[in-house]
């Protein structure tokens, strides 16, 4: 048929050869006896456009340059002496190349036009965004690094489709925000044909959330520690524990939109956010209690100290010795030398009931500072030895997630 064609025209430029190509209208995909057609890969550049640590989503671009053979596309050189010729992508077929574990995949073709070997050859590229469902393994965040798979098919069932070889891979511009692509690789799952993927490794260039997210905690948490040097009977420590706690309420809150999502491998900064806010918390009541203990020997607001309670005895006893010596004095009236010396007697009670107030008060005084300066040793201790251990889990601990239940 292509013969008598051939015959016919007079024609024998490139451009009529596209043009006779085109009119033979093979929009079908090319089947031989087994209805499966091979795709060779020689080339493909991998690029990691972003990481949504919010989403769990990792956005990446495929470029790939494709090449497979159709038979009903060559010619012969006798009537046609050219190799090569280029004609619109969109009159012959062209495969189609989705990312299984994606959530949305764009192909489009990188040019109009595809190039044709006289026999039947076809050589075209085609660009590959993809938003891929990667649940990244957050726990060590911000000392995060993980394997994402980027699952690369063509359409195939039943024995019929295609298949694709990969050659070469090449990662190109690894480092996008705060995430970086340490490598790339072509695998298969379970050494299966049909189940081909990239394997890209990422890690988090943890500097700066370090900075945004670790830092603050742990300078607000050694803030708290050397407030310790404020007075213990003021006001003053008390207030900046305060102070503290609600700034790193704050923090929290501000930061709510920054800290990476949730998944299988939760991120322990949560928990490390949490366990330095009872730190502080902690600390204040603590505070709180030890200024009681320095004011009045009180430990809880509802207990109050025996002195408390001998002084309000005392003084209803005064009240009541006064009110009897107020009758006695309706009745009698005492002669100078008594009243002299009922007031140097109440004098000398004064004096040792204040005597005996600052001596308790002294003594509640140096109880709350022994055990304040134990509290301090104790915090500080406490405090090191909790950030070396949180440290090592984040640095050394390891998560594992699957990340291909996407197959099965």
């Amino acid at each position: 048929m292509s013969g008598c064609w051939h015959a016919q025209t007079t024609c024998k430029t490139r451009r009529c050869l596209a043009e006779m190509l085109i009119k033979r209208g093979y929009l079908s995909q090319p089947q031989n006896d087994n209805c499966t057609h091979v795709i060779d890969v020689p080339f493909m550049e991998y690029q990691t456009l972003s990481v949504d640590t919010k989403n769990l989503l990792l956005i990446s671009q495929i470029r790939a340059n494709l090449m497979w053979r159709d038979t009903e596309l060559s010619w012969d050189q006798s009537v046609y002496p050219f190799d090569t010729v280029v004609i619109p992508v969109d009159k012959i077929w062209t495969p189609e190349i989705h990312v299984t574990n994606g959530i949305s995949t764009n192909m489009k073709h990188s040019s109009r036009d595809v190039l044709l070997h006289w026999n039947g050859t076809v050589m075209h590229s085609v660009i590959i965004k993809a938003e891929v469902n990667c649940e990244v393994n957050l726990f060590n965040y911000p000392f995060a690094g993980d394997e994402c798979p980027v699952a690369i098919q063509t359409w195939s069932k039943s024995g019929c489709g295609t298949e694709m070889n990969f050659n070469y891979l090449q990662i190109i511009d690894g480092s996008n925000g705060d995430w970086r692509t340490d490598y790339v690789s072509l695998e298969q799952q379970e050494n299966r044909d049909d189940r081909n993927y990239i394997k890209v490794g990422l890690s988090v260039k943890y500097l700066n959330p370090f900075i945004t997210l670790m830092l603050p905690s742990i300078l607000l948490v050694l803030a708290d520690v050397v407030s310790s040097a404020l007075p213990l009977g003021g006001g003053e420590r008390n207030c900046f524990k305060v102070t503290l706690v609600l700034s790193f309420t704050m923090f929290l809150v501000i930061l709510n939109d920054v800290l990476p999502g949730d998944s299988s491998c939760s991120p322990i900064i949560r928990t490390h956010f949490c366990i330095c806010l009872v730190f502080l918390v902690f600390s204040m009541l603590v505070s709180m209690i030890l200024t009681g203990l320095a004011n009045n020997g009180s430990l809880i607001f509802c207990c109050r100290s025996k002195k408390d309670s001998r002084q309000g005895n005392t003084g209803s006893k005064e009240e009541k010795e006064d009110e009897e010596t107020k009758a006695d004095i309706s009745v009698i009236k005492l002669n100078a030398s008594e009243g002299e010396s009922e007031m140097l007697k109440k004098l000398v009670d004064f004096m040792e009931d204040l005597n005996a107030k600052t001596a308790e008060s002294e003594s509640f005084q140096k109880i709350a500072e022994k055990a304040d300066k134990i509290f301090f040793w104790f915090y500080l201790i406490f405090g090191i030895a909790y950030f070396i251990v949180m440290f090592c889990v984040m640095i050394f601990h390891t998560c594992v997630v699957d990340h291909f239940d996407f197959w099965y």
